[in-house]
């Protein structure tokens, strides 16, 4: 009896081995097209990677160290738009958009327009970078919330300002965020926010620059709730 039941799972293995060689036999054509496929889009992201990604970041590190420059010493337009010597942030957004630097002069570009009060497009700017180091992300946050508060959007800056604050905890940017939050909620007249964000600061940051001055704020807006 036992003998019977290992002639049959014998028979079995072999039956589906047999399906299967079939199976590859009549499905061989697409088998090839899949593994052409597979191969072909290995091929291409290294081929993109090394002979296009590459050198564009290299061209693009090249081409925007003067508007850095230029940034730093506050030569704001010559930064965004270079000079017939060399390129600006634009430029280097409109050839290289795709690489981290181009990316990186987004933010660049937004602050300078910031700093020139041209406020909508540093919000452009500011909104499409895309940022990596937390450092960075929260600065650039802050900066969206200055540029929203100067164009009388102020739910829209607070929003910004809180994500600045609370996407990377620290003593030197957060109560500084949270600080502006707290204003803009007074501005908008919500006092009880602007109270909570205050006393945060009070609590949480206490040797702050803000937390030194925070009192006289939790004063007003203690008696603007109380009213």
């Amino acid at each position: 009896m036992a003998e019977h039941k290992n002639e049959e799972v014998i028979f079995d293995v072999e039956d589906a081995y047999s399906k299967s060689e079939s199976w590859v036999i009549e499905n061989q054509k697409s088998l090839t097209i899949i593994v052409g496929v597979g191969l072909l889009l290995v091929l291409s992201f290294f081929g993109y990677k090394y002979f296009i990604q590459e050198p564009n970041e290299a061209a693009a590190k090249e081409m925007v160290w003067m508007a850095e420059k230029a940034f730093a010493a506050d030569s704001l337009e010559q930064a965004l738009n270079g000079t017939n010597n060399y390129a600006g942030f634009l430029d280097v957004i409109n050839s290289y958009g795709s690489t981290e630097t181009g990316n990186l002069a987004h933010y660049y570009a937004g602050v300078a327009y910031l700093r020139l009060g041209e406020y909508n497009s540093a919000i452009d700017y500011l909104e499409d970078f895309d940022c990596t180091d937390e450092l960075v992300c929260s600065v650039a946050m802050g900066a969206t919330g200055d540029a929203y508060m100067e164009i009388g959007q102020v739910d829209d800056a607070i929003k910004y300002y809180k994500n600045a604050a609370n996407h990377s905890a620290n003593d030197l940017t957060t109560p500084i965020y949270l600080m502006k939050a707290a204003k803009a909620h007074e501005i908008a007249g919500d006092h009880s926010d602007a109270l909570a964000l205050y006393k945060r600061i009070k609590k949480e940051y206490p040797t702050s620059a803000e937390g030194a001055t925070v009192d006289k704020y939790i004063a007003r807006a203690e008696g603007m709730t109380a009213k």
